[in-house]
């Protein structure tokens, strides 16, 4: 047992008479990852790569997938975490994260752990690799001993988190084969050798029956990211004028007999599909017959097959629903790429590509005008059709799936779902307009087409107060309206006041979300509404402005009625620019100095009645 760890603790702690000898724990690597977006994952499967050329033994495995409770067996752990949101952990490791922070957890449960952390974060959000930062403290406090400081990766960074990640990997490995030295007679494996691929795809004969779908309808409890609801789509309407440059679409699903349950706040996640005239440019390519079935097989036993995979599976299945070939492919993409190129001059381009030196270049091909992996496909033509379907699964990411904000009320329609959608659409240098994966394909369906959408719903990060007499001020521009037309609708349906919205958008007659909806609530004595029409007069006005012009009814409901406050929308300067409103009411109308004011807002935020959910 690890000193200090009590018998009744069945957490953190190895049963008494268990050892670990060096044989057992020798060039031992495991790499857990907590991604949301696939950067994490990529990032913790390129230090499986180099581990591997380096001849340790190696697992890579998200942190909810491994069992925690072998953690103090671990002679040598990378962590590799993405913050996201307002400084959450990745969804994918948020059972680990309640574990890891447990109060009675012995202080040297970890004692015999080396590790390192690898943030992956964006600076813009005020809280830049928060995940990261916490959890190196968390495990310093358990007793781990760290190998090296934590890297910090931001992709605001012109050549993203490679910056900060090269150098730091340099330096790790160095002090990884320091510590664990080459076996005699071994060296470390070339760059320039494949290694073998994670899984072989076993072609069988096209009579067998195949599971193209992991999705359920009905029963057997709230549907899951590995079974969603397959939810019929009733309302595709364009809720902004014809002639403004954006379309945004309010989607209704309709949710009868699906099991979910959701609130003001929450979050629907939408799983998304590759267009047919893609899968087949993308069949054609590499010469793979759609109608083609294949059961996954892994190179290594311990290696667990995709779970978003049914098997057996047909080559159709895995490119519409699987491969995100429409996604921008990162560095390693390229690296692996190389390896299968006949033609010299491709195979040095691609090199370059995914070299150190060659990021600036990568960035201006690749990253600034969000050139495609289908498209980047195309421009290696002599590449393209050498690519073995083995490594397909380790070339391209899977599609993952987009988080929308709910913006109806199950109080109010009890079997609906709706969000409030911008259809991506938007011009780079390339001749063919870059669009979003997901509300592209949303867009197209027609409630006539029959086709079904696969969600699931997740708590979100906004939480409203439990007293529904509770006023609350909501700052909603744009789309950010969403969660907080749930908030009303539900109040509504209770009859509650004490709903004051901050609205702003373009124009009165292009972009005015919910316009009818509202004003008939502000009849009804149930919504106090202030929009801000930014470009219906000479000046522009933004929410901000109308914050501060109605301060001092702001500062009554705030400080005497203790008023919750909600902010939601873009991450730019909006954020920013709402919370200087307000800490300039605190100071106008409350007496506050800046400082004081600062405070204030630090106290409402630490209490959660001021919290907000941005996005970029």
């Amino acid at each position: 047992m690890v000193k200090g760890a009590g018998r009744g603790s069945c957490i953190l702690r190895m049963e008494k008479g268990d050892t670990q000898t060096p044989e057992s724990s020798d060039r031992k690597i495991l790499i857990l990852y907590g991604s949301q977006t696939g950067t994490a994952e990529d990032m913790a499967e390129r230090l499986g790569r180099e581990a591997r050329r380096r001849h340790f033994t190696c697992r890579v495995d998200s942190l909810d997938s491994y069992s925690i409770v072998n953690l103090v067996h671990e002679p040598l752990v990378i962590f590799v975490c993405a913050t996201t949101g307002q400084g959450d952990p990745p969804d994918n490791m948020k059972n680990f994260w309640r574990f890891i922070f447990r109060r009675n957890l012995p202080h040297n449960s970890l004692s015999q752990m080396d590790y390192t952390v690898l943030g992956l974060g964006d600076s813009s959000y005020p809280k830049f690799n928060f995940i990261a930062k916490k959890l190196h403290k968390r495990l310093l406090q358990l007793g781990a001993n760290p190998i090296q400081s934590p890297a910090l990766g931001d992709d605001q960074h012109d050549l993203g988190p490679d910056a900060v990640v090269d150098p730091w990997l340099y330096d790790l490995w160095d002090k990884f084969l320091s510590i664990y030295p080459l076996p005699p007679g071994l060296s470390i494996i070339s760059d320039l050798i494949t290694l073998p691929p994670k899984f072989s795809l076993r072609f069988l004969d096209k009579q067998v029956t195949t599971c193209n779908s992991t999705e359920r309808d009905g029963s057997g409890g709230a549907p899951t990211e590995l079974q969603p609801h397959r939810a019929p789509l009733v309302t595709n309407q364009r809720v902004t004028a014809q002639q403004h440059f954006q379309d945004v679409r309010l989607i209704e699903c309709d949710i009868t007999g699906s099991g979910i349950q959701y609130s003001p706040g929450d979050v629907v996640m939408i799983q998304p599909q590759n267009s047919p005239k893609d899968v087949l440019e993308f069949c054609s390519l590499l010469g793979l017959d759609p109608d083609s079935v294949f059961v996954l097989e892994p190179h290594d036993p311990d290696t667990p097959v995709p779970p978003h995979l049914p098997q057996p599976c047909s080559v159709q299945h895995l490119v519409e629903r699987y491969l995100d070939i429409r996604s921008v492919p990162r560095r390693s993409f390229f690296q692996l790429l190389s390896y299968f190129s006949p033609d010299e001059q491709e195979r040095e381009k691609l090199q370059e590509f995914s070299s150190a030196a060659g990021q600036e270049e990568l960035y201006t091909y690749c990253n600034r005008p969000r050139r495609t992996t289908l498209e980047v496909l195309l421009d290696f033509p002599h590449t393209t059709p050498s690519i073995p379907a083995d490594y397909l699964l380790e070339l391209i990411p899977r599609i993952r799936p987009r988080a929308f904000s709910i913006a109806s009320s199950m109080q109010a329609h009890p079997n609906k779902l709706q969000i409030l959608m911008a259809v991506v659409q938007y011009k780079t240098r390339l001749h063919e307009a870059r669009r979003g994966l997901c509300s592209s394909w949303l867009a197209s369906i027609s409630p006539q087409d029959g086709k079904r959408v696969p969600l699931w719903v997740k708590k979100g990060s906004l939480k409203f107060p439990s007293d529904p007499d509770t006023p609350l001020v909501m700052v909603g521009p744009g789309t950010g309206v969403a969660p907080f037309h749930s908030a009303i609708q539900e109040r509504a349906a209770l009859s509650k006041p004490g709903n004051n919205l901050f609205f702003g958008c373009r124009g009165k007659w292009k972009d005015f979300y919910y316009e009818e909806e509202w004003e008939d609530l502000e009849k009804r004595g149930l919504l106090r509404l202030f929009t801000a029409f930014s470009q219906d007069q000479e000046d522009k006005i933004y929410v901000q402005h109308r914050i501060k012009e109605n301060g001092a009814y702001l500062w009554e409901i705030i400080c005497n009625k203790q008023a919750y406050c909600y902010l939601a929308g873009n991450a730019k300067s909006m954020p920013t620019q709402v919370s200087d409103a307000l800490k300039s009411v605190f100071q106008s109308e409350g007496q506050m100095s800046a400082p004081e004011a600062e405070q204030y807002l630090v106290m409402l935020e630490k209490c959660g009645r001021f919290q907000s959910e941005t996005w970029s």
